[in-house]
Formats: structure tokens, sequence, C-alpha cells
């Protein structure tokens, strides 16, 4: 996979969500270089590697499974783990079971707004509202009738809040849109819900951050992953909605640190 890295220390490696890629994780490169070697990864398909053609997807499968695989085998292959993982939205789906399947691998786990459903005993929530999934399949439409910009909105505002694609940078801007391609695959393979039989199996410390502006799928989310798992803790980023690593920064790094010390110092 590509990537990008800074500073010296600690693996601490960053898995991008929806529309997103390595460029997404800069400000938390910026700000933790000084502690750890922060690296940030770009899922395959997804910016610079940007093949649509019907052979690169028969050989390699769009898949959030697949990524979770390719995260195990490049921190193997990266020879410096094992490594303290932050996965935020889709990305923290993909972290979620590469923690499970590769335990060897991780030393700790950040969830920031993880993306997929939840199934609770006695009340079935696997499945997204037939609402949300309109949403989503319109989304897709657009984007790949070249309505790609509202696509992008419709897409975006529904998983943050409304307006948040009008204001949001260029940069995250032409992130998105180099990602674009990525929307319809994604929406063709659903994430897994997450269940308490699962997150019984993810035995690192896990740190869940959720935004107190972040839309309730993600935070009931959340409340049920702080419940489930076996060492867990739980904190919200003020004034943040679903990209609070991008809208606050220094909060969202300075949990990171924190967390990562404190686990450190109690090992």
């Amino acid at each position: 996979m590509p990537y990008v890295e800074a500073g010296e220390g600690e693996l601490l490696l960053f898995v991008h969500g929806s529309l997103c890629d390595y460029r997404y994780w800069q400000p938390q490169l910026a700000g933790l270089a000084r502690q750890y070697r922060c690296v940030a990864v770009s899922l395959t398909h997804y910016w610079p590697q940007t093949d649509t053609s019907s052979d690169a997807l028969a050989h390699a499968p769009f898949s959030w499974s697949a990524h979770a695989d390719e995260l195990g085998k490049f921190v193997e292959r990266f020879g410096a783990g094992p490594a303290h993982v932050v996965g935020h939205s889709r990305g923290g789906c993909v972290a979620f079971h590469f923690a499970r399947r590769f335990p060897q691998h991780l030393r700790t786990l950040t969830l920031a707004d993880p993306g997929g459903p939840l199934e609770i005993a006695g009340r079935s929530t696997a499945r997204l509202p037939e609402t949300v999934n309109a949403l989503r399949a319109r989304a897709a439409q657009l984007i790949e009738t070249g309505k790609v910009d509202e696509g992008l909105q419709l897409f975006v505002d529904s998983v943050s809040r409304p307006g948040f694609w009008a204001k949001s940078t260029l940069s995250f801007r032409t992130m998105a849109i180099d990602n674009a391609h990525t929307l319809a695959r994604q929406f063709r393979d659903p994430l897994p819900a997450y269940t308490e039989e699962l997150a019984t199996e993810v035995r690192a410390p896990v740190l869940l951050i959720d935004g107190e502006k972040s839309p309730d799928m993600f935070r009931r989310t959340v409340t049920a992953l702080a419940s489930w798992l076996p060492d867990a803790r739980r904190t919200t980023v003020q004034g943040a909605s679903h990209g609070m690593n991008l809208a606050h920064p220094a909060a969202f790094n300075r949990y990171i640190d924190g967390f990562i010390r404190g686990t450190l110092a109690g090992a």
C-alpha cells in the first residue's frame, strides 16, 4: 500500500475512511511525529492507486475484509510493529477486524466514529435504515453519471452535518473527488455488523472517540462498543462532528497521545 510517514518512535498507524486516503491524516502526522513514528496508508483502490479497470478489480476486489487483511500484511512487512492503530469511520471498521485477526501486530486500537451497523441481542440493527440506503444509492448514482460534486455533497453531509461539504477545505474536496469512484463499490460491499461476541475478541486496549455533534449512528456504535470491549475507554471531542480530527486536531491528537502514554505506563 502507498503510505507516508513522519517521526521516530513506536509505530502509530492511521487508517482512513470513505472517500479519503493517507492525505486525510496530515494534521495527525504534523502533530504527533515528535512522539511517534506516524504512518498513514492508502488502502487498495484509493488514491493514488486509482486503477478502475476490470482487470484491476478482478485481481484485487474492493472489500473491507481484504483491507483488514492487507493491514496485517503491511504491519508485518513494515517490520516496526506491533502498532498503535487509529481508524476513522469505514477505516474504524477495517481496523476493528484487523485487531481481531492480527492481535500479534496490535499494541493499542483507537476507533474514531467507527462505521458499520450494530447487532444487539434482542434488537437487530444490522441493516441500515432504508432511508440511509436510498440516500447512498442516490449519491452513487449521481457520481456515476458525472454529477460528482452533487453526489459527494449528498453523501458527505449525511455522515457529518448539513452544509459540511460546502464549507469544507479545498484539500478535503480534492481528496474526496479523487476517491469518488470508490463510493459505489463501497456500497456494494456493506460493512458487517458489530456484535458483542466479535468485540470480545479484541484483546488490546481500545480508545473510542466520537464527536459531540456526530450523527447518532456513530455515537450509538461507540456507546455499544464501550460496553462490549474488554478494555475500552471513551472520549468525546467537544464541538466536533464526524471529521473531528480535522476540525479539532489538537484535541484529537492529545487524546491519542494521552491514551497511548497511559497504556504504556500501565504495561
